[in-house]
């Protein structure tokens, strides 16, 4: 008689042997038919729209996944019919469920990283953010903060390859490349790389002419102007030449570009005591720092950004130099910003 008698606190259910045969049967892929075939406990909660319709989450999928998904419907359904269509033993679903709710051992890790990445506006790579979690106090290898960005879906965007082109041919005397990609320097003001880049701006066009000092990667002058003409390149140097202190004469290196070869060009430099350097003919990498400049303003400025006019582009390039030399950290810097390794520098 007490084998008619349901155990206490659990609602009776019969045992597989007698379920009907289509809630065990197995399709042609052997794949189980439970959701489809619902059985009658559970065709009470299909006339509400609940079980078979959500029930796809909890068929095929890893163990996280289905304690994630029982943990998301347990509170519009009965958990023991979660559990028999997830075919997730209690014991297992509770472990899943006490280690998904125990608090995350790397909630101020990941605090950190997201801090540091909003910081620079998502221009920073896993690399930069764990320059910046060391100077913290962080003890972490390069790998994992790779791999919890991954989980934050923290992405910095890809450079897109776009390069203006300045040359026109030899239209005046071309310097030798005195440079030879040597591309340290062992005090301020000793090398100088320059060059032009192109933005557009719907259907008007703005260039950028900056001059950086090899020493610290520091941006010294720059112009910005609606035409690449030779006061644009001209006036660049103009001020790069106006912070030379007596006894200076940096080596300041160039692509072929026109601006490059007119006689302006080079009479400012024979009169500061500068020395010109140029690539060779369609080179890039005879430049490649301030090509690689470039390609990181364009990457964390320009191509985040729909700029609505040049005045707006302009402002944003303003700040972003300053932020690039006062703030923006370089691993080739020892995680320091140009400014910051200049005033290093000076001390020691």
């Amino acid at each position: 008689m007490g084998a008619d008698i349901p155990q206490r606190g659990r609602r009776w259910l019969a045992p597989k042997s007698t379920w009907p045969a289509d809630l065990t049967s197995q399709g042609a892929d052997g794949a189980r038919v439970g959701a489809a075939a619902v059985a009658p406990r559970e065709r009470a909660l299909a006339g509400r729209g609940g079980l078979p319709g959500k029930s796809k989450r909890l068929e095929g999928r890893g163990t996280a996944l289905k304690v994630r998904a029982v943990i998301a419907l347990k509170a519009e359904h009965r958990l023991e019919v979660l559990l028999d269509v997830a075919e997730l033993p209690r014991s297992t679903f509770f472990y899943h469920q006490a280690r998904l709710l125990a608090p995350d051992p790397q909630a101020d890790l990941k605090a950190a990283i997201t801090s540091i990445f909003k910081k620079s506006q998502a221009r920073y790579g896993h690399r930069r953010v764990h320059t910046e979690l060391v100077k913290q106090g962080w003890t972490i290898a390069k790998k994992t903060v790779l791999k919890l960005m991954r989980l934050l879906r923290l992405v910095c965007k890809v450079r897109r390859k776009n390069r203006y082109n300045s040359y026109r041919g030899e239209q005046g005397i071309v310097a030798p490349n005195l440079m030879k990609r040597q591309f340290e320097a062992d005090a301020p003001n000793q090398k100088w790389v320059t060059d032009v880049t192109e933005f557009s701006v719907d259907d008007r066009k703005l260039y950028l002419s900056p001059v950086m000092d090899l020493f610290d990667r520091q941006i010294i002058s720059y112009a910005i102007g609606t035409s690449p003409n030779l006061e644009l390149a001209n006036s660049s140097l103009r001020g790069a030449l106006a912070t030379l202190e007596e006894g200076q004469k940096p080596l300041v290196h160039s692509d072929q570009g026109f601006q490059y070869q007119h006689t302006s060009w080079r009479l400012l430099l024979q009169n500061a005591g500068a020395v010109q350097s140029m690539s060779r003919k369609a080179n890039c990498y005879d430049n490649a720092v301030i090509e690689n400049f470039f390609g990181h303003l364009k990457e964390e400025l320009f191509n985040r950004v729909r700029f609505l006019n040049t005045e707006a582009l302009t402002a944003a390039l303003h700040e972003y130099i300053h932020w690039y030399n006062t703030e923006r950290i370089s691993t080739k810097l020892r995680g320091l910003s140009p400014v910051q390794y200049r005033a290093k520098a000076l001390v020691a």
